[in-house]
């Protein structure tokens, strides 16, 4: 059932990423930021009540939908009591999943930052307008989507394989050097001489987009 959702989504133009178990989800969280999590409650381990409580405890208030064979009232009022912003009892269409999943997406997007900013560096996430220090940049539009991914992960490491997957939508061949070629064109347009380097290599891991200590 998730490999069918999942290639529904693909195919509305999401990008998905799929976990097994609730431990795998809470642990994926303190690393990326999703616009929409669907949630089955029936998960091995933690179930999905526990894992959504954990995840609203720990302060994520990304838009959860709880999907589960349950559908007496008082299991939905769990659901939405525990911090659900929707529910889908099972069996469920298709297609009634993806149309509430992109308009959890849009209230989603709607509640991020206009703005994002790192020093003297600022996106502005409407109009795609990079500047830094008064300087206006010019981005293609891939190097614009890895730009913003690496902002709103400001602070913490992206690994080769997460901007992969959330840039380029594929998964990840370890051979290729798609990064680090981009992360180049970005450091030398953003990166000049004289400014403080944002940009910064973690060796054998990632990049992550801070200012210097």
């Amino acid at each position: 059932m998730a490999d069918f959702i999942r290639k529904a989504l693909q195919a509305e133009g999401f990008s998905v990423d799929w976990f097994q178990s609730g431990e795998d989800l809470l642990l994926a969280l303190k690393a990326q930021r999703y616009d929409v999590i669907v949630l089955d409650i029936m998960l091995p381990g933690r179930d999905g009540l526990q894992t959504l409580q954990d995840l609203r405890k720990s302060g994520v208030g990304t838009p959860v939908i709880l999907l589960t064979a349950r559908g007496e009232v008082e299991d939905r009022v769990r659901g939405l009591n525990a911090g659900a912003d929707d529910y889908l009892p099972k069996p469920f269409v298709l297609a009634e999943l993806v149309a509430r999943v992109r308009a959890l997406g849009r209230r989603s997007v709607e509640a991020r930052p206009v703005e994002l900013r790192i020093a003297d560096l600022s996106v502005d996430t409407v109009s795609r307008e990079v500047k830094r220090g008064g300087r206006t940049i010019e981005l293609t539009q891939r190097e614009y989507r890895l730009l913003e991914y690496l902002m709103r992960s400001s602070g913490r490491v992206c690994s080769r394989m997460a901007i992969v997957e959330a840039v380029w939508d594929y998964d990840f061949d370890p051979g290729s050097n798609l990064v680090d070629v981009y992360i180049k064109r970005l450091r030398d347009k953003i990166d000049q001489e004289g400014s403080v380097r944002l940009f910064n290599t973690v060796r054998g891991v990632g990049y992550s987009l801070r200012v210097p200590q």
